[in-house]
């Protein structure tokens, strides 16, 4: 048995372990890198560690840090009533909203996790108040910043037609772009009136005003009950043995004059949040040291509100993500990944290949880089693209949505920033969630998109 095959069959073991046994999938997956890197790859540890996240690590730490205390003290809860006002009390639009927002700032310029970083907390934290299934609008914000990841100006943009032109391949920057943004759009629509966004619209608008109070919607209302995703999103909040429920439809949290009053440690962190913002898209620092400098600036200044912000970091999700990002890593060194994409695209039957290829861009882009993967597949295609055997243009749009929409994997940067970020839920749950949505996206979408796009011959 080949090497390449052994270690494809260690992480099919690493997942049924971890799924029978509620094993942190993370742990096993470190100790799979161990076993696979040093007995099967003869890697040293420096080797196997070549493929930990530390950016990744970085960011999930900084962003839950900062966001937990941004909870501690109040300004998420802020937040969310500037929300409700902006859309004069419409819950139904603030997924859109968040949708529009990151959107916005992938197709400017931001790297997609950057702008995932930014809106996912303050997304959940609404969700989590108002009832909204926490994947509805984790997925919302993942599409989002999808949807702009294609532009003419964008980071996925400037490096997919920049590896067009290097493969002097035909290419269609605006093609790119729209084919982006209407797939991320239709899967958003269909997730919101899956997971219970009809219901949103017939509830209407809700009391924004402080002194009257607001009712956030029971589950009954906005939970979408007897839908696939919210019957099980309205036990998203209720861990076993805890007291922390949210499942009678009369308990609904209240805006107090409280809540929506900005004290100084409130401005605060909204400045701090603001400066997260200017300091990745306008001078493009790293959101995760950024965030975790801003926390300590924060910590420092009132330390009451923040002393339990550390322990409200994400922590299982953080091994959980490293661990398995760190044994792609090892796959990656043993050259797996480009054994199955040779494999692939030596194949004679050019569309065959092509829908192939669209599956591998997929399921290894749930695990590791989007544009990482776009830049080693598309290469591979390059000899029946030269041969007019299938439309280059249609051929790039399919691989570039193929890997980037299984972002909502919680394996993925901007999925496992959606998990870490949601307040209040059973994160066990909410993975397995992530996990199953995202497997639905990558048996369904690399196929609609070749047959979209590849079959018809476009370019």
């Amino acid at each position: 048995m080949s090497p390449e095959l052994i270690s494809i069959l260690v992480l099919v073991v690493v997942f049924v372990i971890a799924t029978t046994r509620s094993v942190n999938m993370g742990a096993l997956a470190f100790a799979a890198a161990f076993g696979v890197g040093g007995l099967v790859a003869d890697l040293d540890a420096d080797g196997i560690f070549a493929g930990f996240p530390g950016d990744l690590f970085v960011v999930l730490v900084g962003v839950t840090y900062l966001f937990a205390i941004a909870r501690a003290n109040g300004t998420t809860d802020w937040l969310v009533h500037a929300a409700v006002r902006l859309v004069r009390g419409r819950v139904a639009l603030i997924p859109w909203v968040m949708f529009a927002l990151t959107g916005a700032l992938t197709a400017i310029g931001a790297v997609s996790p950057a702008a995932v970083a930014i809106v996912a907390p303050i997304a959940l934290s609404f969700a989590a108040r108002y009832g909204i299934s926490p994947l509805l609008m984790g997925a919302m914000v993942v599409h989002g910043a999808q949807a702009g990841g294609f532009s003419p100006i964008s980071i996925y943009g400037s490096i997919v037609n920049g590896i067009v032109e290097r493969e002097k391949l035909p290419g269609n920057e605006v093609v790119l772009f729209l084919a982006s943004f209407a797939a991320n759009l239709v899967i958003a629509a269909v997730v919101f009136v899956v997971c219970g966004g009809m219901k949103l619209w017939a509830q209407g608008a809700i009391e924004a005003d402080p002194a009257a109070g607001s009712r956030a919607a029971g589950a009954e209302q906005v939970g979408g009950g007897g839908t696939p995703c919210s019957s099980e999103a309205e036990s998203l909040g209720e861990a076993p043995g805890t007291a922390q429920v949210r499942t009678a439809p009369t308990a609904a949290p209240t805006l107090s004059t409280e809540t929506t009053t900005l004290t100084p440690a409130r401005t605060a962190t909204l400045t701090s949040l603001l400066a997260l913002v200017v300091a990745v898209l306008i001078f493009d620092l790293d959101a995760g040291l950024t965030a975790i400098t801003l926390a300590v600036l924060l910590s420092t200044a009132w330390p009451e509100a923040s002393r339990k912000a550390v322990g409200e970091i994400a922590w299982p999700t953080v091994l959980l993500i490293c661990g398995v990002l760190t044994y792609v890593g090892v796959l990656d060194e043993m050259g797996t990944i480009t054994w199955a994409g040779e494999g692939v695209g030596g194949i004679g039957i050019p569309l065959l290949a092509a829908v192939l290829l669209c599956y591998i861009g997929a399921l290894v882009s749930a695990f590791a880089s989007s544009v990482g993967i776009m830049g080693a597949l598309i290469p591979l295609a390059v000899p029946f693209l030269e041969r007019g055997e299938i439309g280059a243009v249609g051929m790039v749009a399919a691989l570039a949505v193929s890997a980037t929409v299984v972002d909502v994997s919680p394996f993925s940067t901007n999925g496992a920033l959606v998990l870490a970020a949601a307040p209040d839920v059973d994160r066990e749950r909410f993975f397995r969630q992530l996990m199953v949505y995202g497997g639905i996206v990558v048996a369904v979408v690399p196929a609609a998109a070749w047959l979209v796009m590849v079959v018809p011959g476009w370019g």
